[in-house]
């Protein structure tokens, strides 16, 4: 019969029949792996929306960036189990599968490196443009590097020899490193910053002998406001480098302060002044009593150090209830009878002075 006969032709290396089974399977797969694409999209987004976490966030992300032509190349690829092509026609459907893969990979990559550049500056930078930037440029590199591979991975199967451009690459890739080597330690600090976070816009910082306010997170420097109101630009790189004390996350404020009292004061007056400090310090809100002591034999008195905690980090506050208590302390002792030492002066020859005159060196700074 005619119709046998044209079914039975050999196209390609295989019957006419088979082909069009082939395209029947081919039809089918593409169908079934649309609908199910769509399927999952829409219970991806009901529970996303539902959840705080990230992942299913990314693997929704991952769906919806899932392109018809990739479903296309699995449908042809399900096909082809139907048939067996000449060995012409199946090198070129196996570039064609692999390059539509390699593209589809660079779409899911390209999609995912976006969301989470976007989730880390949207929602733990969000006062601070610089932190913005610098996770976005970052992202960009990893795009870069992310289509980079697959190219390479591409001329590698596709037969071209890619070993002498890999070579070039890399040793052009060392010396623009070497280079830049600067800028990228920078760079990555930066990422650093932004990412661990040991201080944000905002925050108190001492670093080694500078201290002030952060004020702007870039890719290559933080700026800060220090007290005086200049702005001090330090390198991502050796900020990272340097011991940083960050005073916005203090929780308590530890205090030491000194009272030096006159050698006369009677023992049992000695003995008692601890108890008033103490009183004194107890009597203000927010603070932590720790210890006070008769510690120490000065030069001309003796000197009682005094340790106590406020309860909050503001400098505002502590310096409230310092006044307060040095107040007090005024108050008490006057009552109490109880002298402060005078800074001692020491007498001494001025060099050069023929006459031998004597004079007198500025008061010691109390500590």
């Amino acid at each position: 019969m005619p119709e046998l006969h044209l079914l039975d032709r050999s196209v390609f290396g295989a019957t006419t029949q088979q082909w069009l089974v082939a395209a029947g399977v081919f039809s089918a797969v593409f169908l079934i792996l649309t609908l199910v694409r769509r399927v999952v999209e829409s219970r991806l987004a009901i529970i996303a929306a539902r959840t705080t976490t990230r992942v299913d966030d990314y693997v929704l992300e991952i769906v919806r960036r899932t392109r018809g032509y990739f479903l296309l190349a699995l449908a042809l690829q399900a096909s082809m189990r139907v048939i067996t092509p000449d060995a012409k026609a199946g090198v070129v459907l196996h570039g064609l599968t692999l390059l539509i893969v390699l593209i589809q990979v660079g779409v899911w990559g390209n999609g995912l490196i976006g969301v989470v550049a976007e989730t880390y500056a949207t929602g733990r930078a969000d006062a601070d443009i610089g932190a913005r930037a610098t996770i976005r440029a970052v992202g960009y590199a990893g795009r870069f590097v992310l289509w980079a591979l697959l190219l390479v991975t591409a001329l590698d199967n596709f037969g071209i020899e890619i070993t002498g451009l890999i070579t070039g690459l890399g040793i052009s890739g060392i010396a623009v490193a070497l280079a830049v080597q600067n800028i990228l330690g920078d760079l990555f600090a930066a990422l650093a910053i932004v990412v661990d976070k040991p201080f944000v816009v905002g925050e108190f910082i001492i670093v080694d002998n500078v201290m002030g306010t952060v004020e702007h997170i870039g890719l290559k420097t933080t700026r800060l406001r220090s007290l005086s109101g200049e702005q001090v630009i330090l390198s991502n790189a050796d900020l990272l480098r340097s011991r940083i004390r960050n005073f916005k996350r203090m929780q308590e404020r530890r205090i030491v302060f000194h009272i030096d009292v006159i050698y006369g004061t009677p023992p049992d007056l000695v003995d008692r002044i601890p108890t008033i400090i103490r009183a004194v310090i107890e009597s203000q809100e927010k603070v932590r009593f720790d210890r006070s002591h008769f510690l120490t034999w000065m030069e001309s008195s003796l000197r009682f150090e005094t340790v106590y905690w406020v309860l909050e980090p503001d400098f505002g506050k502590y310096a409230d209830r310092q006044h307060a208590i040095n107040v007090e302390l005024l108050r008490r002792f006057a009552a109490e009878g109880i002298r402060f030492a005078l800074p001692s002066r020491r007498v001494y020859v001025q060099p050069g002075d023929a006459s031998g005159s004597l004079g007198a060196s500025p008061p010691a700074q109390p500590t």
